[in-house]
């Protein structure tokens, strides 16, 4: 082949792969984002079919999704519909069985604890509320825990036993459709699209209020998790408790140390180091780190950033050394549930595999 031609060659084929590069180089065409009509058909198609309403529903579900950025897959939208149904069946205002007992049971046991007689606290509550009835009365009649909020937040303003029983701290921690917890909302409250009624507390206990934070502590956050379920237990037990607890089980094989599998692994608030700080300090030369260098690791386990430490990532190592295989790196945690509401014997488990029954059922609708 003469140079000319070898020169032509070349030149051709340096053409075709500039051509392929470009070719290769190419981005793809963003998805096109789904109508909101769209959306909000998909999510009404989505609910069970005994929610009322189902429009409203829908309207606050998707409104939660766009302003949170949330993807809208039927995995995501089923999520937060599951822990929806399984905690208050779609009624924002669900009737709580025997919740006057409930309630009276709180007054007495913090009265109790201040060693003031009941006696005394019964004929404060006989007074007259802002809407007229005797406390007493409400507390007897009170149906929901929106009810009874209000009416904690009017005793704890209005009667003067009531700033020493509760100081300014409503007994009642959450609510809502979703069940969420009125400290998160109150923490997490920039970014709410609609005008606060009253108060945050106030917004938990509507649908609009209720879905959009629960959403918020279901989806709000970064997790690595193989399936929902965990995100499920997290929902119930706090974010990353799924991860930290199986933390805590490769802590436990490692060290021989009997451990509660549930997601605290130091005590937030506290200089003192709690039962799985020390056990992960037993083994600081194994992992070539300073009691220090671990507290550091472990202030930061209530967040994403904890799996990239150099903690997370030397323990799981050991584990995995020691076992012969990957160990968990999820787990549900082992939390018995207290509520004065509650009266069996369950846990955060039991919750997280009751929502995902309600999710699977969710998705075989999709």
């Amino acid at each position: 082949m003469s140079s000319l031609s070898q020169r032509a060659s070349g030149a051709f084929s340096l053409l075709m792969l500039l051509v392929l590069a470009g070719c290769s180089s190419k981005k793809s065409p963003p998805a096109p984002v789904a109508h909101p009509d769209e959306v909000k058909a998909r999510i009404t198609r989505l609910l069970p079919a005994k929610v009322s309403n189902k429009p409203a529903w829908a309207s606050d579900i998707y409104t939660a999704f766009r302003v949170q950025q949330l993807t809208p897959s039927d995995s995501n939208l089923c999520a937060v519909i599951a822990v929806t149904d399984q905690e208050s069946g779609f009624n924002p205002d669900a009737p709580v069985a025997g919740l006057p007992d409930i309630a009276w049971g709180e007054i007495n046991r913090r009265a109790a604890k201040l060693h003031i007689p009941a006696l005394v606290v019964r004929t404060a509550l006989l007074i007259h509320s802002p809407n007229g009835k005797s406390y007493s009365e409400r507390l007897d009649h009170v149906r929901t825990e929106k009810e009874l909020s209000a009416i904690f937040d009017d005793f704890i303003d209005m009667v003067p036993m009531g700033q020493r029983l509760f100081g300014n701290l409503n007994p009642i921690h959450t609510g809502g459709p979703m069940q969420v917890s009125i400290a998160f909302a109150e923490a997490h409250a920039q970014g709410y699209p609609w005008p606060v009624e009253g108060s945050i507390r106030h917004e938990v206990f509507s649908r609009r209020g209720g879905v959009w934070f629960g959403t918020l502590h279901l989806l709000g956050y970064p997790a690595s998790y193989t399936q929902p379920l965990y995100r499920f237990a997290d929902f119930n037990a706090g974010w990353y408790a799924s991860r930290n607890a199986a933390f805590q089980a490769a802590v436990s094989r490692l060290t021989g140390m009997k451990l509660a599998l549930d997601g605290d692994l130091i005590l937030y608030g506290s200089d003192q180091a709690g039962t799985t700080e020390r056990a992960v300090k037993t083994l600081g030369k194994s992992l070539k780190m300073s009691d220090r260098a671990i507290r550091r690791d472990l202030e930061n386990s209530n967040t994403a950033e904890f799996e990239q430490s150099d903690l997370y990532h030397r323990l799981f190592a050991l584990a995995d050394q020691q076992n012969g295989k990957r160990v968990a790196r999820e787990m549900l945690p082992g939390i018995q549930l207290e509520s004065p509401k509650i009266t069996r014997n369950l846990t955060t488990a039991w919750f997280a595999q009751r929502v995902n029954g309600r999710y699977q059922q969710c998705m075989a609708r999709g």
